[in-house]
């Protein structure tokens, strides 16, 4: 691939996570937005929809994941990382899924903190973030 077309497609990729994370309002229905926006230490959980909630979570890391693994694929150009990637990127979602499941479910003020980082990686590319430098050191030092 050209260097210049894998610049284009790396700049369409990620500008894909920055309009999904400028329009999460408007696209996934996530009532901790604003909650975790304000002084979330000292109020109450806010009323959700648990399926709903969980669907547009589910959604919005799907989303993040499939746009992940082409900035991988474009960026490395190795089915072995892709399907690694994915591997984590399963288990990760499992795990993070009930730990996330069990804060919605029982909301305690003390927990809000490890909520908000739960659900951080759920909601935006973060595992990106840290498989693009792994990868690329474990190809460097290869």
């Amino acid at each position: 691939m050209d260097k210049w077309v894998k610049y284009i497609w790396l700049s369409v990729l990620f500008g894909l996570l920055i309009l999904i994370r400028f329009y999460e309002g408007e696209l996934f229905y996530d009532p901790y937005l604003t909650f975790f926006q304000n002084d979330y230490l000292y109020i109450d959980s806010p009323r959700r929809e648990l399926a709903k909630l969980v669907s547009f979570t589910t959604l919005r890391y799907l989303l993040n994941t499939l746009i992940s693994l082409a900035i991988l694929y474009v960026f490395f150009k190795d089915k072995g990382i892709i399907k690694f990637s994915v591997y984590i990127y399963i288990t990760a979602f499992v795990i993070l899924l009930a730990i996330y499941l069990y804060f919605v479910v029982n909301p305690r003020q003390e927990d809000y903190y490890m909520f908000f980082n739960v659900r951080r990686f759920l909601i935006q590319p973060i595992i990106l973030l840290l498989l693009l430098p792994a990868f690329y050191y474990h190809r460097i030092r290869g």
